[in-house]
């Protein structure tokens, strides 16, 4: 969560310091870069949540009512939910119990696997799904704290990190941004 005011130094520098004082220089930048990913998370959710507030969402429901809304027939089966969110099955499931309680989606049987069950958007569920994204567009997309050619150079180093951790393989297709 921000603080009302910035701090007088950056606290992830001084651990970088100290770090490196108590002898562990060579992890220094390592440590310093994970803090800042972690610190970075928590500022950007800060900003998420405030603009989801209203909505009543959470981060988790929200990508999955996008999820569905961007589907062809705004129903997925609930592993390719799990799979296309890189989350637990038992992550969805709580999450579609949560958003059908709310009446924004419902189970429906799988109409050619009698073992799999369809997560379906419902009217009023797209309703709260395009008034999220109105919202996250103006409060937090546009303006996501650093300019554009930072911004790119930002989705490149990630996108390069996720790679080499095994979070996606493109083969020799370039990312968008790259």
């Amino acid at each position: 969560m921000a603080t009302s005011r910035p701090l007088p130094l950056d606290p992830i520098a001084e651990a970088h310091r100290q770090w490196t004082s108590h002898g562990w220089g060579e992890v220094a930048d390592g440590m310093a870069a994970v803090t800042s990913l972690v610190r970075a998370q928590q500022i950007v959710m800060a900003r998420v949540d405030e603009a989801l507030r209203p909505s009543g969402l959470t981060f988790s429901r929200y990508e999955l009512l996008a999820l569905l809304s961007f589907s062809k027939t705004g129903a997925l089966p609930m592993a390719v939910a799990s799979a296309r969110l890189q989350v637990h099955p038992t992550s969805v499931t709580n999450t579609v119990d949560r958003l059908e309680a709310a009446q924004l989606v419902k189970r429906v049987p799988h109409p050619s696997d009698r073992r799999a069950t369809l997560i379906e958007i419902t009217g009023s569920g797209r309703e709260v799904v395009a008034q999220a994204t109105r919202e996250l567009n103006a409060a937090v997309f546009a303006q996501p704290g650093l300019p554009p050619q930072r911004l790119r150079l930002l989705l490149e180093l990630l996108s390069e990190f996720r790679r080499a951790s095994g979070d996606f393989d493109t083969g020799d297709t370039p990312t968008l941004w790259a």
